[in-house]
């Protein structure tokens, strides 16, 4: 990466902001260089992150170069609070968008604190991913200045300062003084309604700080990572649209996996496992509604014919999220190409269909009641996986090679088949549990035969290779093999001897140097997967192991707590899309296997599994007797 290359904002130096609608990114240096109007996969309004100032972005900074920042978010909320100090003065800008607001709405609060300080707001609005220069015109009196932009079928309007044209761009230059408060509040609408009334900023932040306060009332957590694993529930909880209740994959897209190179993909979609695990993470957690908020988004999108089932949708559930390229935009740190849709929308991943009955079994254990509709769909899942578990697939890691007989998606199969008999064993639900019995131990048997590699003592990344890969750490999160059984420590040990890179000992998904993956480049250790591996140590009793890598893992959060998918170990530099679903909630569900392995978790059951000898639930302090078939 060149100095040209470089971007003023890292991935790193990024806080979320939202309203469970949308979101948008802001930088240490006061810019909001990512924001997409009204829902996370609207077009841009705001895309510095993915090429330069000219692509949109808004600034509020002091003047003074020499000014320095510190932030936080305020307790328990998504409002951000920066003090910028300064060489005259104090001030502290305090940013949100409004819960409840039914909007899409950014609010800049500054507060004089200290002496005086002279603030300088920069605002170029570039709607639909930059393409579109809108018609900007000045509406309101002195007293009431607000500036309008217009596009097609959107529109911005910003009230609270006077903005002045000034080459493409608009500039505001104010001072504040101790004790004075200065509002900027944009909102976009559609460009066919009048622009709405102004917003009241007291009354809208109380009820913001009040509703992300309330939501977290709820969660339950233990141990010495609590902070972080609230800080992650928090964002997840963001990243959950408000209505549909599909949970998106991350708030960006393009971010690169290797800057430079074309490992740059959209993930402002529900992927159906990320969505399932983010709700088995709440669920553990306490939160009733979301499970079945969720649940209602999963019977709409994946209604019809189970032949039709796809590993992602939008956040309605929208089938078609056709993949195509952005020239206009140059990308982060110069990665192209920038995409928005996905085409890994027409893959077959057989795992998702285990990752989702694991997930709606985990809302059975939590109180949810199956209706007709649910436990229908259900089977009709399990039906079609009936037919078809013997295919091969594209694997959770979207393989855009050959498709191929991945362990872990066989493992997941196997989760599917003995959730199901989980649902008539243990809640009296109908179904053909001796079939379901039957498979399970069929898929089991043949990923014993063919994932299993005797040679190396360990499970192998699909059926024609010796590689590992760090997916099978999930097997004893689902129940497949216990977590000290002896088949598993030989994996992990493979694992660490093939996956583990740099000082720190993160962990790559698999060696890119196989060219299983069908692109070029490479990538840098996954969160998620690293996340797995204190998981299992901790559940296996290496709870110092555990621990060691777990802090390392926390001190890859940024200074407000948010991860992005990947770490480059060499620069200590965040990678991929942000805030990364998948880092977080496998953030939370590493920090309660350390609380329940350190004896600190309030002791409730997030695990279950019905084996083909019976029924045993475990938790990361080994097995629970259960009743025997």
């Amino acid at each position: 990466m060149s100095p040209a290359d470089t971007p003023t904002n890292r991935i790193e130096d990024h806080a979320l902001i939202g309203d469970t609608y949308t979101a948008a990114l802001v930088g240490r240096d006061g810019t909001v260089d990512w924001a997409c109007l009204p829902r996370f996969d609207s077009p841009s309004t705001f895309a510095s992150i993915l090429g330069t100032e000219d692509h949109g972005h808004w600034t509020l900074r002091p003047t003074d170069p020499d000014a320095t920042a510190t932030r936080r978010y305020d307790h328990d909320t998504l409002v951000l609070a920066t003090v910028w100090t300064t060489s005259t003065g104090v001030v502290e800008v305090t940013e949100f968008m409004p819960i409840g607001a039914h909007r899409a709405t950014i609010v800049r609060r500054v507060r004089g604190l200290r002496g005086s300080v002279e603030l300088r707001q920069t605002l170029r609005i570039r709607f639909d991913y930059a393409l579109a220069l809108p018609w900007v015109r000045q509406i309101g009196g002195d007293e009431d200045p607000a500036l309008l932009a217009t596009a097609g079928p959107g529109s911005v309007i910003v009230r609270g300062v006077r903005f002045r044209a000034d080459d493409h761009r608009h500039t505001a230059t104010t001072a504040v003084h101790d004790g004075d408060v200065l509002d900027t509040v944009l909102t976009w609408y559609p460009s066919h309604r009048e622009p709405p009334e102004p917003l009241d900023v007291d009354e809208a932040l109380h009820r913001t700080v009040r509703w992300w306060r309330d939501w977290m009332a709820t969660a339950r957590t233990e141990g010495r990572y609590a902070e972080a694993a609230r800080r992650s529930l928090l964002l997840l909880r963001a990243m959950t649209h408000a209505e549909t209740g599909g949970v998106v994959a991350a708030a960006t897209t393009s971010l690169p996996e290797d800057p430079g190179g074309e490992r740059n993909w959209d993930y402002r979609y529900v992927w159906l496992r990320d969505a399932s695990l983010a709700l088995a993470s709440l669920i553990a957690h306490g939160y009733r509604d979301e499970a079945m908020h969720w649940r209602g988004w999963l019977l709409r999108a994946i209604a019809g014919d189970p032949a039709d089932v796809q590993i992602m949708y939008g956040i309605a559930g929208e089938r078609e999220l056709p993949e195509r390229e952005l020239p206009n935009l140059p990308g982060y740190a110069g990665s192209t190409p920038v995409r928005i849709g996905n085409g890994a929308y027409t893959q077959y991943q057989g795992d998702v269909f285990g990752e989702v009955l694991a997930a709606l079994h985990d809302a059975r254990e939590l109180g949810v009641e199956e209706n007709a509709d649910s436990w229908a769909l259900q089977r009709a899942l399990l039906g079609y996986v009936e037919e078809h578990w013997q295919e091969p697939d594209n694997g959770i890691w979207e393989m855009r090679g050959p498709r191929r007989h991945f362990t872990h998606s066989r493992a997941m199969i196997w989760a599917a088949f003995d959730r199901g008999v989980a649902a008539v064993e243990e809640f009296g639900l109908e179904g053909p549990v001796d079939r379901w019995r039957t498979l399970r131990a069929e898929v089991r048997a043949e990923i014993e035969e063919h994932g299993w590699n005797a040679e190396r003592g360990s499970y192998r990344q699909h059926y024609d290779t010796d590689e590992v890969d760090a997916s099978l750490l999930v097997l004893p999160q689902i129940g497949y093999v216990k977590p000290g059984d002896p088949r598993m420590t030989g994996t992990v040990a493979a694992i660490e001897q093939d996956l583990r890179t740099g000082d720190d000992g993160l962990v790559l998904r698999y060696r890119t140097s196989s060219g299983f993956d069908g692109l070029s480049g490479s990538e840098h250790p996954f969160l998620a997967c690293s996340f797995w591996l204190v998981e299992q140590y901790a559940a296996s009793g290496r709870v110092e192991d555990a621990e060691r890598l777990m802090d390392v893992l926390v001190g890859y959060a940024n200074d407000v707590g948010m991860l992005s998918e990947e770490i480059d170990v060499a620069t200590g530099h965040h990678i991929g899309n942000t805030p990364q679903a998948l880092s977080h909630l496998t953030l939370v569900s590493a920090a309660d296997a350390i609380a329940r392995a350190r004896g600190t978790a309030a002791g409730h059951r997030t695990r279950l599994a019905v084996h083909d000898g019976g029924t045993r639930s475990w938790t990361g302090e080994g097995e629970r007797a259960g009743t025997p078939a």
